[in-house]
């Protein structure tokens, strides 16, 4: 007899359908499993054996039969544990140890060596596609029924039944109908519950108020910022202070968080769902592979998980200069394309770059108090580390001085963050029903076509940018990041019109100091 379940397998962050065929024949006492599984794949016979051992029913070795196991299709590589649990079901069945209609069920979950279920990654895509190939239910473990029960709260989707269970023995009587077990659902004011903890906040920040400025039309826009000064003056403490006056993302944000971190294994397990925006701060030595994505089997790298949060560099001369150069085509993008011999894969990577930088090695270049000890060769190769294209992808310069003693002992500003951040909130929903039918959500994302049609300008800032633009102050790419900076300083201020100030504050930041 041959048996068939539903399970699934990871693409990037899409899944696949994968048939678990169980053929269970007479012949000589064999359990093997084809369809170019890895190692964690073929150790999954020991783990079900023993598993179906432990709830007292015949395991594989047990009997006088050839058990083959096909994971289809079979051309398609298949990584992790989480067949176990449809492999021991479908022995099961082919063996006639249990009965039970495997259609329109999705099972996923690995067996642990008495019979309980483990939880597994990536349960939020697995959902998404049980939804879309029309299955009516998907059975997993427990622990990832949370996550799975997200996929119900999209409005004008079709409901799945999410079936969490604690062990094999407690799956099988639920579907032999011998017991019931209730369908896991989430409560949607869990999602507005805001659990962060600001390690920094942005009312602490003494001075600066120009950087400040610059962080919050970055926070409102999602644009790109760099943040040049001296040693000690801030810029590590600025970049982590933006989380604090960045909005909450939406739900379909929040569903795309999740995710990307389900997939990576990065979910906290206190709940099972990403609503705060992230903030991934990588070391200088970081390889091209961390930073971008890739490997085998291929998982997301620091720009996908920085996806609609903020990803800083600090020391960000430092980095190699191919990570560096490997950032420009997600910067323009917003995605990442990963190709390889055997797949190519797109993650997303819509994030806001906060880079920071000393002008030179020693740091002191341009400093009116200290003098800079570097020679001229040593700033010239020290710049030379960002290129041209780079630096011109960077929509805000922020030059961040030494503060002065008076600044240092100045109150802190209690409430700022709430403040800015409401204001910010405002301005990103703004754009969101400006964007609504153009599938993007911030004014970072806007392409030629868009920025025509909601970045126009009057005669007079016209002539300014003539100016800058003849000069070769400005590059074409540069001329429309000023645009897309000066909609989102109108924003701010709840203004749809574009006006001449706000194009010469755009420009302040686009002007590089030292």
């Amino acid at each position: 007899m041959v048996a068939k379940i539903f399970s699934a397998a990871l693409k990037g962050l899409e899944s696949q359908v994968i048939e678990v065929e169980v053929a269970c024949n007479k012949g000589l006492r064999s359990f093997n499993i084809v369809g170019l599984g890895d190692k964690a794949i073929t150790e999954s016979k020991e783990r079900v054996s023993q598993a179906i051992k432990s709830i007292k029913l015949s395991p594989p070795q047990a009997q006088a039969k050839r058990i083959l196991v096909n994971l289809a299709p079979a051309d398609l590589k298949k990584e992790g544990s989480l067949y176990d649990l449809a492999i021991a079901l479908g022995y099961l069945l082919a063996s006639k140890q249990v009965r039970f209609n495997p259609q329109g069920k999705l099972i996923l979950g690995e067996l642990a060596l008495d019979g309980s279920l483990k939880p597994i990654k990536g349960v939020l895509s697995f959902s998404f596609l049980a939804q879309k190939e029309g299955f009516g239910e998907i059975i997993l473990p427990k622990e990832n029924a949370k996550e799975a029960g997200l996929v119900n709260l999209q409005e004008r989707q079709r409901k799945i039944k999410i079936i969490g269970a604690e062990n094999l023995a407690e799956v099988i009587s639920y579907l032999e109908g011998k017991k019931e077990i209730p369908e896991s659902k989430v409560d949607p004011q869990q999602l507005k519950r805001n659990f962060q903890k600001f390690e920094i906040d942005f009312g602490w920040i003494k001075g600066q108020l120009h950087t400040k400025r610059g962080l919050e039309i970055a926070a409102a826009g999602a644009h790109n910022v760099l943040l040049q000064g001296p040693p000690g003056t801030g810029k590590t403490l600025l970049a982590k202070a933006i989380v604090s006056i960045l909005p909450q993302p939406s739900f379909e944000e929040i569903l795309e968080l999740t995710k990307i971190y389900s997939i990576a294994g990065l979910l906290p397990k206190e709940r099972p769902f990403l609503n705060q925006r992230p903030f991934r701060a990588p070391h200088h030595t970081s390889s091209e592979v961390s930073l971008i994505g890739g490997g085998s089997p291929p998982k997301p790298g620091e720009i996908t998980l920085a996806h609609r949060g903020i990803l800083f560099l600090d020391e960000f001369p430092e980095f190699h200069r191919d990570v560096l150069e490997s950032l420009r085509q997600p910067i323009e993008e917003g995605e990442i394309a990963i190709q390889r011999a055997k797949y190519i894969l797109t993650f997303p990577a819509k994030f806001t770059l906060i880079a920071a930088a000393n002008p030179c090695p020693c740091g002191y270049f341009g400093d009116p108090e200290k003098e800079c000890t570097c020679t001229a060769s040593q700033i010239a190769s020290y710049r030379r580390k960002l290129s041209g294209p780079l630096i011109d992808r960077i929509d805000i310069f922020c030059w961040v001085p030494s503060l002065k003693y008076s600044d240092l002992i100045s109150p802190d500003k209690e409430g700022q963050s709430q403040e800015i951040r409401k204001k910010v909130g405002r301005a990103r929903e703004i754009q969101r029903e400006r964007f609504k039918k153009e599938g993007i959500l911030t004014n970072s994302e806007m392409k030629i076509p868009q920025i025509k049609k909601y970045c126009q300008i009057d005669s007079s800032s016209q002539n300014i940018l003539r100016k800058y633009v003849d000069k070769g102050l400005l590059s074409a790419r540069g001329y429309h990041r000023v645009l897309k900076v000066a909609r989102t300083i109108a924003d701010l201020e709840g203004r749809e019109k574009i006006l001449t100030d706000d194009i010469s504050e755009a420009l302040s930041y686009r002007l590089r100091e030292g």
